[in-house]
């Protein structure tokens, strides 16, 4: 694989399924956050429209691109920009993380 995700084991969810937690930075590219200097792009546009900083910005698009495959928001303070995943095989989630982000 290109890079590995380091994923936190976190307690297990009220049905007893393993939960992992992941930086929301796994899950967004360097080019998200470049943007045109003639004509902005709808990404741009957002930011600059709901006055957003980056991190802000790329967090609320890696949790889009989490929820697409099963992903949340982590609530915690101990684990600030998290976004957790309900998972039996960390392998495949890594691997559709790495699809989300080509």
């Amino acid at each position: 694989m290109a890079s590995t995700i380091n994923f936190t084991r976190i307690n297990n969810d009220v049905n007893g399924n393993p939960r992992y937690v992941c930086h929301f930075l796994n899950l967004v590219k360097d080019s998200d956050f470049k943007f045109g200097t003639r004509d902005m792009s709808d990404s741009e546009a957002i930011r600059y429209i709901h006055n957003m900083s980056k991190t802000e910005y790329g967090y609320k698009l890696a949790l889009k691109r989490a929820k697409t495959i099963g992903g949340r928001k982590y609530h915690t303070k101990s684990y600030g920009g998290g976004i957790v995943f309900q998972s039996y095989n960390i392998a495949d989630l890594e691997k559709s993380i790495l699809e989300l982000t080509k």
